[in-house]
């Protein structure tokens, strides 16, 4: 525990790539297989269940301080971090103990899950009596399911193939799937991954997924890309990445995020595939198309929301949200292993799949009259939303399937439509975590309200976003929302309104949960509007336009 501890620490302490590899060469070289195999799964992306409820936490760490809570609750308001609060009050450790990672996870840390109270406080205080600074931090954030970590899983697989001496490629295979809930990290399961390359390494096995092939944002004039007919041009749909594998007899199905989440579309699993395939898509909620090549009408996102948070389906979920897979791409055919062809050897294969499969849609291709040249094509994305898609996707034909965002293999580009934007202000700010914990870094923005009958509007929040601010504009806006703060809520402040953002997101629906009826998919800051005042900043209205434009585009594609 300790050393992962300390691992922890030194990855949140740099920004620099080559620090941070060192430190992760440095951990795996040394580290018990069994610890390593959970420190894989965590610094790989996995997350942790919550073992202890956070009021529960605060409360036993108030008691094992002695502090009363008032006084927590003033160090929580000036550190910004739950578990680095409960790491700076509690008094020093009076023991000291050598257990390990994977020892804390399943003797320690696992029984606190579903224990009563004073099980919990128990426990909690004799582990604390063990434990330095770093250990306390990083015990609150795997008990309290807040683990985060600065670190790419590719910057992991990169670690293990130089401790391991294997090919980066040949680990980032043996990581698909590693971080699955469903999956439990052992020393075996460590040795596995960074043995010399086997015959296992070119057999794929049971229901493992391959590492999926990213997109580059396309930021450029397309027209560097040079002739459009060395490209695939395919519609960007706004769903679930999945891989679709049947192999012995069965299916599953895999997010991006590499979730085994066959359960949660069983239409898709039912789908009657031939042995040895692998089909890569977008998961997405569709009335209407089939076989024949037509994808249907696309519901928004929100709607493919609804079946992913139920853990039960319903006959009537089912036929009211029926899901599809959109595929475009055909990664193993009769258990050979495409990734290796051409682009477009790749897409016939899975077009004369497609036709033999009954209920498997296939994603359309933009054809040479619609992609004469670049000018062309830029006109008719401008119709994406009125399709419902996010943009076009841009495939070299003669690229093969590579791992993660990479350009070694060939390049995919994801040219999207500009995001959705609004002219918003700052209403309350929240303390940010890691290297931001002293910094005010997660914003809530507002826009106008409707005159009321004495001629005054109000601010109604809309959004929360934290990304997008350089670190100079970050500290700029920290220094500004200390300084016009006019209450306090815990950790959250709320400012007196004197700064205008552009926020941008990519969707927008109808939303009874949220304050202004409206709710908005991924929002970002776009950029600070120095140059407007608050009274121009955009009203509840022009998000309501907005929403009636989604709506409207919808409602044309389903007349």
């Amino acid at each position: 525990m300790r050393d992962f501890a300390h691992l922890y620490a030194e990855l949140d302490a740099t920004t620099a790539t080559s620090r941070k590899l060192e430190a992760l060469q440095a951990y795996f070289r040394h580290a018990d297989a069994a610890d390593a195999a959970w420190a894989v799964y965590f610094l790989a992306g996995g997350k942790p269940r919550q073992a202890v409820p956070t009021k529960l936490l605060r409360h036993c760490a108030m008691q094992y301080a002695q502090l009363d809570e008032w006084l927590f609750d003033e160090c929580y308001q000036a550190v910004g971090d739950l578990a680095e609060t409960i790491a700076h009050v509690l008094p020093p450790a009076t023991r000291d103990d050598d257990l390990g990672l994977s020892l804390w996870m399943e003797q320690r840390v696992a029984p606190l899950r579903g224990a009563d109270a004073e099980t919990v406080r128990a426990a909690l205080f004799s582990y604390w009596d063990v434990l330095d600074w770093q250990g306390r931090f990083l015990l609150s954030k795997l008990i309290g399911g807040g683990f985060r970590v600065g670190v790419s899983k590719l910057l992991v697989t990169r670690a293990l193939a130089v401790v391991a001496g294997v090919d980066a490629k040949t680990v980032a295979q043996r990581l698909v799937g590693w971080t699955d809930r469903g999956t439990r990290p052992t020393a075996a399961g460590f040795a596995e991954l960074i043995a010399p390359p086997s015959e296992a390494d070119r057999q794929r096995r049971g229901g493992q997924p391959y590492p999926f092939f990213l997109a580059h944002p396309l930021l450029a004039d397309p027209a560097t890309l040079g002739d459009p007919g060395e490209w695939q041009i395919e519609w960007k749909y706004d769903g679930i990445r999945a891989q679709l594998v049947h192999r012995e007899g069965r299916s599953w199905l895999w997010s991006r995020g590499e979730e085994l989440i066959t359960d949660r579309f069983p239409e898709l699993a039912q789908l009657p595939l031939p042995e040895g395939v692998v089909i890569d898509g977008e998961i997405v909620i569709r009335r209407g198309g089939g076989s024949d090549g037509n994808e249907g009408v696309i519901a928004p996102f929100a709607d493919l929301q609804k079946r992913i948070g139920r853990k039960t389906l319903s006959a009537r979920l089912l036929a009211d949200l029926p899901a599809a897979l959109i595929a475009y791409d055909l990664l193993e055919l009769d258990g050979q292993d495409l990734r290796g062809r051409p682009q477009q050897e790749r897409r016939a294969l899975l077009e004369k799949l497609a036709a033999d499969v009954p209920g498997l849609t296939l994603a359309p291709v933009i054809g040479p009259a619609e992609a004469a040249d670049w000018s062309a094509l830029a006109t008719l994305r401008e119709s994406a939303r009125a399709r419902g898609v996010e943009g076009m996707m841009l495939k070299a034909k003669s690229s093969h399937y590579g791992i993660g965002r990479t350009k070694n293999v060939g390049t995919w580009w994801k040219w999207k439509i500009d995001p959705y934007s609004v002219d918003a202000v700052l209403i309350y700010a929240q303390s940010g975590h890691g290297r931001r914990a002293s910094l005010y870094t997660d914003y809530t923005f507002a826009v106008w309200d409707a005159e009321d009958a004495a001629g005054e509007r109000r601010l109604v929040p809309f959004a929360k976003a934290y990304s997008g601010l350089t670190d100079a504009e970050i500290a700029r806006v920290d220094r500004i929302i200390r300084s016009s703060t006019v209450e306090k809520f815990g950790p959250v402040r709320s400012v007196k309104p004197s700064m205008v953002f552009e926020i941008g997101f990519e969707g927008i629906a109808a939303s009874p949960r949220h304050k202004a009826g409206i709710a908005v998919r991924f929002p970002r800051i776009l950029r600070i509007r120095d140059d407007k005042p608050i009274a121009e900043a955009d009203s509840l209205s022009t998000l309501q336009a907005l929403l009636s434009e989604a709506e409207g585009h919808h409602a044309a594609r389903t007349a």
